[in-house]
């Protein structure tokens, strides 16, 4: 590679001893060896702490990786972590990982010779749903501009996970985009959406290399408790703030309704009739819009349509038979 940038891979760490080997091990197989790794110890209370210690005393000597450990002194939460991540990271690049997932032996590599060969600010890419006992192929929608990203999270047919993403971290820097301190649910999606916004050229590259680990089917139907609906609900208003006072605000205000009925859709494959009353409830100003965002497949509208109009019966039905018997069956 013509120019091998330094890489800042950012791991925020809190009480991960039972897997964080996966982790480690996707770092000590990377191909692309300029790497610094930030981990981030958010106040472990196992042997979180001891296992990154063996591993950096390691990796230094025999790796040649840079590693960084930062032990907050009492436990702060995952946006407090990746943003004392960010003030210690010096690569050209940010990339974060999990402490429980992994990723292809070559990802960095790849990565990162695509933001070098098409002077790209972002580079996304797919991913894996990795169950115990095997793992389910998953597409990220391909953009070629920051707007066409930014429209495709607010649809709900592009994810904003941070893992997804290798991004500049002179965008970072520049416009001080940073995680709202406390706030731990939805936090990607706001600093995602940001860096878009503010990104010059942007790449899609079409491979799966990260493995997002999910422990069973159930997984797929995360709850949200209040305290976390009010966070992300926070996270949503900040982003329509800041979209309404950019330069792609002419365009937003539309898909703002999309965003939010994206943002509950979890509720719905629930199985839980109380789950569906708070879907009415929470930003209950994008019920009309059910059906409205023709991107999305005709079976997730219709998810929405029934429950705003209480057709929970349809909610039940979807649940027993997708997610408990076929999901159940092939995502073990």
């Amino acid at each position: 590679m013509e120019s091998s940038p330094l890489i800042s891979i950012i791991i925020p760490v809190y009480n991960a001893e039972m897997t964080l080997h996966k982790s480690l091990d996707a770092i000590e197989r990377q191909s692309y060896r300029k790497l610094e790794v930030v981990f981030i110890d958010d106040c472990s209370t196992d042997k979180s702490l001891l296992i990154l210690q063996d591993f950096a005393m390691i990796a230094r000597i025999e790796q040649q990786i840079q590693i960084k450990i930062i032990r907050h002194k009492k436990n702060r939460g995952v946006a407090v972590a990746r943003n004392t991540g960010l003030e210690h990271a010096t690569g050209e690049f940010i990339y974060y990982l999990d402490a429980d997932d992994w990723m292809e032996d070559n990802t960095i590599e790849l990565v990162v010779k695509e933001a070098v060969r098409r002077g790209a600010d972002i580079v996304g890419f797919s991913w894996w749903l990795a169950f115990e006992e095997n793992n389910r192929k998953m597409t990220q929608s391909c953009f070629r501009d920051p707007w066409e990203a930014i429209e495709l999270m607010l649809r709900g047919k592009m994810r904003w996970n941070l893992w997804l993403f290798l991004v500049k971290r002179s965008i970072y820097e520049e416009y001080r985009v940073r995680f709202i301190p406390d706030m731990n649910m939805g936090e990607d999606m706001m600093v995602m959406i940001k860096l878009f916004a503010y990104a010059k050229r942007v790449v899609y590259l079409n491979r799966h290399l990260y493995y997002y680990s999910q422990s069973n089917a159930n997984s797929l139907t995360k709850l949200y408790s209040k305290k976390h609906k009010d966070e992300v609900t926070a996270h949503v208003k900040e982003v329509e703030s800041f979209l309404l006072k950019s330069k792609f605000s002419a365009h937003v205000e539309p898909l703002i309704n999309f965003l939010k009925l994206n943002i509950k859709l979890p509720l719905l494959v629930s199985g839980n009739r109380r789950l569906y009353q708070e879907w009415l409830n929470w930003f209950p100003e994008t019920n009309v819009f059910s059906m409205d965002n023709k991107i999305l497949p005709l079976r997730t509208r219709m998810l929405q349509w029934s429950a705003a109009h209480k057709q929970f019966w349809f909610l039940d039905l979807y649940y027993h038979f997708i997610i408990r018997v076929v999901y159940g069956f092939f995502y073990k």
